[in-house]
């Protein structure tokens, strides 16, 4: 009897230890979801500003991706679900390969919100990829410019293109009643300025705008030695086929309707935080979502410079909602980890599944960011 009684007592205490330290669960999948077909703009702005923690501190502005081999994965993804990602651009590429029904955005920069505000009002207002184009980088369209250009053309034509400092006042002023006059937004002094800010970087830049732009000498200045905008847009997937979300108007079409459905959130987070990540995933579960894809671009390795950040975000994923589909999406740099495999590219990007890495985090298999490499296909 007393030996029957040590046994439960033995259990019990094992079980407590197993929920305190977190378990493993197995991936299921999920019947059909009740996510809203789109959100009201007052429903997506309390999403952002609910779920949303403090500014946070990148050592960049990060106004666009470095990341040249981004599009080499888009045969492989999963289709539907939910998005989630970090970072401005290149999240759209993923978005229109992906098809999901809601996309959250988190970013630890408050910037990135404002950036991805920005894109909001300019992709929503513009009539197809060359207005975009032009309302973007501040330049005047070709009358010659037709819908049906190559994305090419489509940048080789504003290469040419001269910035405009009236397109500039206008397009801006225009983003911003877009934003809180028509969508009533409630936008801060500082996010108005960060609208501008971004903008200043985009009509100064233009196509040739890449991810160290940096101010100086009256003006910005960007290095030759990372993507410009334009090599970005004009990548192609595995198979040779330009899939970005400007390389045709389908996959603008696309990212515009998830656009005018309030269905890209854009969250200010940090993914070690004790808030966003895990909002989201509330906000999931009660409709009984899934998450699809997960783009952490290279935010994994900050984590293990940074004590046990690594640890947080792992236990912040596994409160997400997944299924035995869902996948990482990381960008790999060359220098060290995995060698690139375009030339000139500075990582490549790999994909894992987020169920099988939560299960090596919790069997204590992941003790360094090589480990989360080691995973990565």
């Amino acid at each position: 009897m007393a030996h029957g009684l040590r046994l439960r007592q033995f259990a019990i205490a094992a079980a407590l230890a197993m929920a305190a330290c977190g378990t493993a669960r197995t991936p299921a999948r999920r019947g059909p979801d009740t996510l809203p077909a789109q959100l009201g703009d007052q429903e997506f702005w309390s999403l952002v500003t609910d779920f949303s923690e403090p500014n946070g501190y990148f050592r960049s502005d990060n106004f666009l991706s470095n990341e040249l081999a981004f599009q080499r994965v888009l045969t492989e993804l999963p289709n539907g679900g939910v998005y989630m990602g970090v970072g401005p651009e290149q999240n759209f590429t993923y978005l229109v390969a992906i098809h999901p029904k809601l996309a959250f955005i988190v970013d630890i920069r408050r910037g990135n919100l404002d950036e991805q505000l920005l894109y909001k009002a300019f992709i929503e207002m513009s009539h197809d990829r060359a207005d975009f184009l032009s309302r973007l980088f501040a330049r005047r369209r070709s009358t010659d410019l037709a819908s049906s250009a190559t994305v090419d053309a489509l940048f080789a034509a504003y290469d040419e293109a001269p910035p405009s400092q009236q397109l500039f006042d206008d397009n801006l002023r225009a983003a911003r009643d877009w934003l809180v006059g028509r969508h009533g937004f409630q936008l801060t002094d500082q996010d108005l300025a960060g609208l501008e800010h971004v903008y200043t970087a985009f009509f100064e830049g233009g196509p040739q705008l890449n991810y160290s732009f940096l101010s100086g000498n009256g003006g910005f200045r960007a290095a030759t030695y990372f993507p410009s905008y334009e090599d970005l847009m004009t990548q192609t997937d595995s198979h040779g086929e330009q899939r970005s979300y400007l390389a045709t108007e389908e996959n603008f079409r696309a990212l515009q309707a998830m656009e005018k459905r309030n269905a890209i959130v854009p969250v200010v987070g940090n993914f070690a935080g004790p808030k966003a990540i895990r909002s989201v995933a509330k906000y999931l579960k009660d409709h009984d979502a899934t998450v699809t894809a997960f783009y952490t671009s290279n935010v994994e390795m900050y984590l293990f410079q940074q004590a046990d950040d690594w640890r947080k975000f792992y236990a912040n994923v596994a409160e997400l909602p997944i299924d035995d589909t869902s996948t990482f999406i990381r960008s790999v740099s060359g220098r060290g980890f995995q060698a690139s495999l375009i030339p000139g590219a500075r990582a490549n990007t790999r994909l894992s599944s987020i169920g099988g890495l939560e299960k090596a985090f919790h069997a204590g298999r992941i003790r360094g960011y090589g480990d989360v490499i080691a995973m990565s296909r």
